[in-house]
């Protein structure tokens, strides 16, 4: 088999996030290296060994493994066939330094939640204009996180609080078309970002970025009944691009916008009339 390499590599708009990096490699190996960042990274094909404080550790498919900033290590493929991987680089704001000595005791993390969470946090990074999505799915797997390498789960994030909800809520109509980070609207009610989250999908049943989308495609659907291009519409409902409004829109409403546009129309009364 020829050697692959195949890598992407991307900054996404979302704070602690220093960089995604997603690569396919069959018989290249690291070597003894250093990282400032958290390198939190589950393998979707293959395995990968690697030694961390000269310990000997592996990522099978079911695995998250989180390594620590300033701690040498390296990597290379198991199997013969390689591995497939997928990472992304945290900053000391996600995870502190005082997290580092557990992580180091215990870096792979057999979790089928956690490992979900993360993989879900990768589909939303890949996408421009679901920032917010990112930073919720990012907040709950680093709590996740936390809760390992303390041995703990941080128990008060799941009390009901309807009042911080509405807050939340609130906020979020209010700035529909602008958006708000997570960051910003934890600062704003005075919440950590992971109460925010589960305060508000146990009030609502949806995590604020769903309800930020469904709110924007609800107002998205009364401007294209409207007869506005969906271009138009896209920058007038605080959608990253037509691109960011259609993939959305179809998955709520089941048709692209453009389709939408030109079925009311043709069912309009007065098209209905003219047909008959």
């Amino acid at each position: 088999m020829a050697a692959q390499r195949e890598v992407s590599a991307w900054r996404p708009r979302v704070a602690g996030v220093t960089e995604v990096f997603h690569a396919r490699f069959t018989e290249y190996a690291y070597p003894m290296h250093v990282h400032e960042s958290w390198t939190l990274l589950i393998v979707d094909d293959g395995a990968v060994r690697y030694d961390l404080d000269r310990h000997e550790h592996g990522t099978p498919h079911d695995t998250v493994s989180l390594l620590p900033p300033h701690v040498p290590h390296n990597g290379s493929p198991a199997t013969a066939h390689g591995f497939r991987k997928r990472v992304v680089y945290l900053d000391s704001t996600r995870l502190d330094d005082s997290l580092i000595g557990p992580a180091v005791d215990s870096p792979d993390l057999r979790d089928p939640v956690l490992r979900q969470r993360v993989a879900h946090l990768h589909a939303a990074l890949v996408r421009p204009g679901d920032e917010l999505e990112a930073e919720s799915r990012l907040t709950l797997v680093g709590e996740r996180l936390r809760g390992h390498l303390r041995h703990r789960l941080g128990e008060r994030a799941d009390r009901p609080d309807p009042a911080l909800a509405r807050q939340v809520r609130e906020l979020l109509d209010a700035r529909l078309v602008d958006g708000v980070t997570l960051d910003e609207a934890a600062a704003i009610v005075h919440a950590h970002p992971a109460h925010v989250v589960r305060a508000f999908t146990r009030a609502y049943g949806i995590a604020p970025h769903q309800y930020l989308t469904s709110r924007r495609v609800d107002r998205a659907r009364r401007l294209l009944l409207d007869g506005r291009a969906p271009g138009e519409v896209a920058a007038a409902t605080g959608f990253y691009d037509q691109a960011h409004l259609t993939r959305h829109f179809r998955k709520l409403v089941g048709v692209p916008p453009g389709r939408y546009r030109t079925a009311a129309r043709d069912l309009s009364p007065r098209g209905a009339r003219r047909d008959g």
